[in-house]
């Protein structure tokens, strides 16, 4: 697949050295050329340094030849703007990085698709959206819904209260037989392994894994994992940047008791008109004593969302401390999710990876309705749609030659989520999570074809 990124930043770096090591033809464009030379020695990609909304920039990165165009620099006119002109001069797909949320809300009413503009994508939004579902679920790691909730991801540390621990995945299930959920992957403790469960394969303490549940799974899994799934009310927010604004609006809205810390005093009062329902202070968050003053202990959630990760972990450190049940913190250093989790921040939010997983389901072979990545483990979540064409159409999941280092996590039928199993018939229509290591990746997408 020949694609092209506008914008050489952090997010279009992090999905050009992605979509590399796949083995795409990469088309990297920036007017920075410092970003471009560490790009170019990096990476094996095309560089090239000029506007993206330059007509004859873009004939030059072939773009009449173009399968996918995604602009995401740092100006939202900019990435709008190129869109446009791509598809007028040939990309077959484009996807424009917006901050401005309400282009999403009124996509259908403005008509950007009829512009030239097939996606829109706000990493903000999208990091704002995962904060709320990891408050939603507030007892997991990870999460990530399919088909609003018909199916979850939960992921999750086992401890010695797991009731599962030292069982194999056959005896769980054996001793379980009613539950609403399955593992998908484990990484055991101390390791970089990702591991596909079989039924042989045994639970230990401190495996990280993750699963999929149906309606009531959720519930379910946290009973016999002795964790509690929260009731979250009370929430601070660290940081008044664009994804602590939309997550303090988001919640208050929903009825939150909401408290934003922000250091920059024009930025505190802007906020402060804005978001009515707030309680804006003016302070940078690192000041122990004034936390402790605002009632730190009293808080069900802290969510560190400023503009250094470095701040944000050890903002998250000092919630703990002082017996904060639920810590999020936004990093752009993918290096840190093991150190994090060890030190106990329980969810850990990263932009570039959010909009990735919303980009890459244009990319994957199939129709990709929805995809994932598992933070720090060598996986995807994929969603397919069945088609009557697709190879595991009115087949049993057992005859079907699926790869071991995959497994079909659940089934979303007529919008009800199901923990399949072996004897389950798959139909056209169905859409099926599939949660697979990344050599397996290209043979799963040809079942669905």
């Amino acid at each position: 697949m020949k694609i092209i990124i506008a914008g050489a930043g952090e997010v279009g770096f992090h999905l050009a050295k992605l979509l590399s090591y796949e083995s795409q033809e990469i088309t990297l464009i920036d007017t920075n050329k410092t970003s471009l030379a560490y790009a170019d020695t990096h990476l094996d990609i095309r560089v090239i340094k000029g506007d993206a909304t330059s007509i004859s920039i873009l004939k030059d990165a072939r773009i009449n030849s173009c399968n996918l165009f995604i602009a995401v620099t740092s100006s939202e006119t900019t990435n709008i703007t190129a869109c446009v002109l791509a598809k007028q001069l040939g990309a077959e797909k484009t996807i424009a990085r917006i901050s401005n949320t309400e282009f999403i809300h009124y996509k259908g009413e403005v008509g950007f698709t009829k512009l030239g503009i097939d996606e829109l994508i706000s990493p903000e939004a999208l990091a704002a959206a995962e904060i709320e579902l990891s408050l939603k679920q507030s007892s997991f790691n990870e999460t990530y819904e399919f088909e609003d909730g018909a199916l979850t991801m939960a992921g999750l540390t086992l401890t010695r209260s797991a009731s599962f621990v030292g069982k194999t995945v056959k005896e769980a299930a054996l001793s379980f037989p009613e539950i609403h959920f399955v593992p998908i992957a484990i990484q055991r403790f101390g390791t970089q392994y990702t591991l596909i469960p079989r039924g042989d394969t045994k639970f230990k303490r401190g495996d990280n894994v993750v699963f999929i549940t149906s309606e009531g799974g959720a519930d379910e899994l946290c009973r016999l994992t002795g964790k509690a799934n929260r009731d979250i009310k009370n929430v601070m927010i660290l940081g008044g940047t664009l994804i602590g604004y939309k997550t303090a609006r988001d919640l208050s809205s929903k009825g939150f008791n909401v408290k934003l810390f922000e250091g920059n005093r024009d930025r505190a009062f802007e906020l402060a008109d804005e978001l009515t329902k707030v309680l804006v202070i003016n302070s940078d968050g690192r000041n122990v004593d004034l936390l402790e003053e605002e009632n730190i202990s009293d808080m069900d959630a802290f969510i560190a969302v400023g503009p250094n990760s470095e701040t944000n972990i050890m903002s998250c450190l000092v919630a703990k401390s002082k017996s904060v049940k639920k810590t999020i913190a936004l990093v752009e250093n993918m290096d840190y999710f093991d150190l994090s989790h060890s030190i106990g921040i329980e969810t850990l939010i990263n932009k570039k990876l959010l909009a990735a997983n919303t980009i890459f389901r244009y990319i994957r072979r199939g129709e990709v309705v929805a995809m994932t990545k598992l933070n720090n483990l060598n996986a995807e979540l994929l969603e397919f749609k069945v088609k009557s064409t697709s190879a595991v159409c009115n087949k049993t999941i057992k005859s079907i030659d699926f790869p071991r280092s995959a497994i079909i996590g659940g089934i979303i039928r007529n919008g009800v989520g199901m923990i399949a199993l072996g004897n389950f018939k798959i139909e056209e229509g169905d859409r099926v999570v599939v949660c697979c290591l990344l050599q397996s990746i290209k043979r799963v997408e040809k079942l669905f074809l």
